[in-house]
């Protein structure tokens, strides 16, 4: 599905963008810089048959803060090519059920902080260089995704191939400084990860999920 929803973005965006009767500003553009901040929530399904404290204990590591930044050289036409980094940050406080030393349920306080980071290349496609205030973009990234999560002192790690797609409407402030709201998705599932040094292989049913959707306060600045 994920894959798809690129693939259709991808096929659909110059025909949105080509269809903008506008003029091509005289003094073209080279850069473009997009910082993003916002909220994201992983949509990976909760496992069944888990306690309510359990359940809740996760559902606060399903949403966080949801940074980034990507650069690119805008080449010609309404195309760009840089590189562009997102990190997605979360924790949760509570309580979840497990077998003490003598294999007796126990429930036990936990506290868990979760970071996901992206690192890769993208290609962009925009208005930027057009002459209207009204500016559309989409990218696709390609790249790594790592996932660390740190409960008590049990560190995990885990890092896979990703991708990560975007579309954001701006308005032009100056000639060039554009602000607005992006919609993004990022994809990727582990299937392993090492804990405090051991590795540990998931089954097909026990892989985690890091595919999350996000909604973005960007600025562009342009140069």
């Amino acid at each position: 599905m994920f894959k798809k929803l690129i693939i259709a973005g991808v096929a659909f965006a110059p025909f949105l963008f080509s269809a903008q009767e506008v003029q091509v500003s005289k003094s073209e553009p080279k850069f473009a810089v997009i910082p993003y901040v916002g909220y994201a929530w992983r949509l990976a399904k909760m496992p069944s048959g888990i306690s309510n404290e359990t359940r809740n204990y996760l559902k606060g590591l399903k949403h966080g803060v949801d940074t980034g930044i990507s650069a690119y050289y805008l080449i010609k036409g309404n195309s760009g090519v840089g590189l562009k980094y997102l990190g997605y940050f979360a924790s949760s406080n509570g309580k979840i059920a497990v077998q003490n030393m003598y294999g007796q349920n126990t429930v036990a306080s936990v506290s868990t902080k979760d970071q996901i980071h992206f690192v890769g290349a993208s290609y962009m496609f925009s208005n930027f260089k057009e002459d209207t205030r009204h500016k559309l973009f989409y990218d696709v990234a390609l790249g790594v995704i790592t996932y660390t999560t740190k409960t008590g002192n049990v560190l995990g790690k885990g890092s896979t191939l990703g991708a990560e797609f975007n579309f954001g409407y701006q308005y032009a402030v100056t000639n060039n400084i554009f602000i607005g709201p992006t919609l993004g998705l990022t994809g990727g599932t582990l299937n392993k990860m090492t804990y405090n040094g051991t590795t540990v292989n998931f089954a097909d049913n026990e892989k985690e999920g890091l595919t999350r959707l996000s909604l973005s306060a960007t600025a562009t600045f342009s140069f």
